[in-house]
């Protein structure tokens, strides 16, 4: 299924459709890497992907328990590794759950959901993935 089309600008700048929304998210080449830093870089995008979509998925298990974590918030950290290649060594992720109240057997069930992300099931076994929860 296609899902997006992408448009190479010029200047290590893409700007990237949905088909379905119309929505756009415009990428950059980072400053580290010739780039202008002035948008996501593309590696950017997949470490923010995996922050997504692990609340994608925290969401959907709320929904089927009947609780929320509508407030929770998340910081993405993207490491880069340059030997041999230019790559993702790490992404860290630290989730705040902590404005939503939840209880013991509430944070069990969002423990869980990074094993069950897409994205993370996808990224290279060599992509070490911390993914930290703050529930208090």
């Amino acid at each position: 299924m296609q899902v997006s089309k992408t448009v190479y600008t010029g200047h290590l700048r893409t700007i990237n459709t949905h088909l379905r929304s119309g929505m756009q998210i415009v990428t950059d080449a980072p400053i580290d890497n010739k780039g202008k830093g002035e948008a996501f870089s593309p590696t950017d995008m997949v470490a923010t992907a995996l922050c997504a979509c692990i609340f994608t998925i925290a969401g959907q298990v709320a929904q089927e328990h009947g609780f929320s974590i509508d407030g929770a918030t998340a910081s993405t950290t993207k490491l880069m590794a340059q030997n041999p290649l230019r790559r993702i060594a790490e992404i860290i992720v630290d989730f705040d759950f902590s404005m939503c109240n939840l209880d013991e057997k509430q944070r069990k069930f969002i423990e869980k959901v990074p094993a069950l992300c897409p994205v993370s099931l996808s990224l290279h076994p060599d992509i070490k993935q911390t993914i930290n929860f703050k529930f208090e």
